[in-house]
């Protein structure tokens, strides 16, 4: 079967894979969409950074060279003797989390986690293999292109929750990526009375704006605390950093109010410098999420399945696998009107 798969820095490759046989406990998913992820594109132009190169990954037992994707539905081709709560011809949306499921689920990931398309072989190929636990039935509301949609809408949804977000609460968030849009999509479902949004893409802006924003502001023409209290004067109560730079890490402490939360949702790709006075002069609070938990992934469902969270509207482009690191990657390179790119793989909806 085609797939993409990650050799390195600027290397992704279409070429024929070999389905891993099918464990007691695993279901085939013939995948139907998969949406390209912040990550994967860090992958891309700055890997590795999750992908395992030199030793199998502790918990997929896998290593480079892998195939991507990790934002992915589509229908069940086969079960596992062991599985009883899927059967062939069920639509599902796969939780690409593995974990050692030890502990309670708010603490688990961080006890040590793995990424199906990360970690180990993912969503852009034709077949996907995934424990039974990992899979999720999707509602009849919700297509499978809906579907390859969850995975990022539950990392926005786990933010909100992280940040202790209450109903009324003033938002700032940094970057209008996929990931804050999203961020933006669930903190107007929650009840966010003002959301302020900075980026440096005026199409990203205009986005933003048309998915629930209240304030939108280009960071390279503003000030980002003169530009925050000319709407909230005391700061707001809850800043998402979704940018992953030094200058807007620290933009977020400045535009929050004593004692509100910064939640930390990007990736980072290096070390930045920061003075902790920051803190320690405002009493704000720093917080991150790396992924979702298990209820959070299946809130997220529920919440898109009622129509409570509605994050279609981030999808700019549709492509199919062939084409996926020319309009895929590159196109998320270098083109600040992408936001979210599905790739094709069945079509089915």
């Amino acid at each position: 079967m085609k797939a993409a798969v990650w050799h390195g820095l600027k290397d992704i490759r279409i070429e024929e894979r070999e389905l891993k046989e099918l464990r007691d406990d695993e279901v085939t998913v013939r995948v139907a969409w998969a949406g390209i992820c912040g990550s994967d594109l860090h992958e891309y132009q700055e890997g590795p950074v999750f992908v395992p190169v030199d030793a199998p990954d502790a918990l997929t037992g896998e290593v480079a060279p892998l195939i991507m994707g990790h934002e992915f539905a589509g229908v069940v081709e086969k079960i596992g003797r062991d599985v009883t709560a899927y059967k062939v011809g069920d639509r599902v949306v796969v939780n690409p989390t593995i974990t050692h499921r030890e502990k309670p689920e708010d603490v688990d990931c961080y006890d040590g986690f793995s990424f199906i398309g990360l970690h180990g072989d993912g969503g852009f190929t034709k077949f996907a293999n995934a424990p039974q636990h990992n899979i999720y039935k999707l509602p009849e509301s919700l297509t499978l292109q809906d579907g390859a949609l969850v995975e990022p809408t539950a990392v926005a949804v786990q933010a909100i929750k992280e940040g202790k977000m209450q109903f009324g609460d003033t938002v700032a968030v940094f970057g209008a990526g996929p990931i804050g849009l999203l961020t933006i999509i669930a903190a107007k479902a929650a009840g966010a009375s003002k959301i302020i949004v900075f980026d440096l893409a005026e199409f990203r802006l205009e986005k933003a704006l048309e998915l629930g924003a209240t304030h939108i502001f280009n960071s390279s023409k503003v000030n980002p605390v003169e530009a925050v209290k000319s709407v909230v004067p005391a700061g707001v109560d809850v800043t998402f950093e979704v940018a992953g730079v030094g200058p807007t890490f620290k933009s977020s402490i400045d535009v929050t109010r004593p004692r509100g939360t910064v939640v930390i949702v990007s990736i980072f790709a290096r070390p930045i410098e920061w003075n902790p006075m920051m803190l320690t002069n405002t009493g704000v609070k720093v917080t991150s999420t790396i992924a979702y938990t298990p209820t959070s992934f299946q809130q997220t469902i529920d919440l898109m399945g009622t129509g409570q969270l509605k994050p279609q509207g981030i999808i700019t482009s549709q492509i199919t696998l062939d084409t996926i690191v020319e309009k895929g990657f590159e196109a998320l390179t270098n083109d600040k009107t992408q936001a979210k790119i599905l790739v094709e793989l069945s079509g089915e909806m």
